[in-house]
């Protein structure tokens, strides 16, 4: 089989002044990808849903990065002085892909606000600023100290646990928002210990879709940090020969 094709969102900055526009990502996401042995397709923000159509006609799964913060006001909720707004276009653009991946029932990896953005668009919600509604939550935000890690625990039998249960738990943290109540169809499986949910992953027998708060791509990651990208792309490995089976 040939390596399997997974789109990669990006982030989008208006024009302002006299500096263009334009859409970028990190590094470490298409790197990641390439790594485990499949191949990244970079997606702009789209604002004709036909042309996503088509793009994922083509696609084998997605990841959706992060970045800053999903707009609380478009899920019903107040705005809050600590969000940090994400262009409008790319969130558009993310939520209409991420409608779309959920009704083909397409592979998906979420990191960041891309599992906060899978948790919102199938039900669940978030907490806007962790101090406030943990206030005896650790620290999950240091901007003194980009390499803030912090301890998992994982639930049994998750991807989580295939991942990390034999090596370090330690991830990175560099977050304030983080997801409150689970989306139905999904489960938390990794914690904080402080509570504060680090992972979700569907127990729909026909979506393979998973997120992570932290972030496996980052210069601050593990090496054990990549299985996660490995254990994605087996899974959507796994949902190109169902597919060819079914047909």
């Amino acid at each position: 089989m040939s390596k399997p094709l997974i789109g990669v969102n990006t982030d989008y900055r208006s024009a302002k002044g006299e500096s263009t526009a334009f859409a970028y990502v990190a590094a470490g996401y298409f790197k990641a990808v390439l790594e485990a042995d499949a191949l990244p397709v970079l997606i702009p923000p789209y604002e004709d849903e036909q042309d996503l159509e088509l793009l994922l006609d083509r696609l084998d799964g997605v990841l959706l990065i992060g970045g800053a913060d999903l707009d609380p006001r478009r899920d019903g909720w107040m705005l809050h002085p600590a969000v940090r707004l994400q262009d409008p276009r790319r969130e558009s653009s993310d939520r209409k892909l991420m409608r779309l991946i959920a009704e083909r029932r397409m592979p998906v990896l979420g990191i960041g606000a891309g599992m906060q953005l899978i948790n919102v668009s199938q039900g669940g919600n978030l907490m806007l600023h962790i101090p406030e509604d943990m206030p005896h939550a650790l620290p999950h935000l240091d901007p003194l100290d980009p390499d803030h890690r912090h301890t998992l625990e994982l639930t049994p039998g998750s991807i989580m646990d295939r991942v990390y249960g034999d090596g370090e738990l330690r991830v990175n943290s560099m977050h304030h928002m983080a997801v409150d109540e689970v989306a139905p169809g999904f489960r938390v499986t990794a914690r904080c210990p402080d509570g504060v949910v680090e992972a979700i992953e569907s127990e729909m027998l026909d979506w393979f879709a998973f997120g992570t708060q932290f972030h496996p791509e980052a210069s601050t990651a593990s090496a054990l940090d990549a299985r996660i990208f490995e254990e994605f792309i087996i899974g959507v490995e796994q949902s190109r020969v169902a597919i060819r089976v079914a047909a």
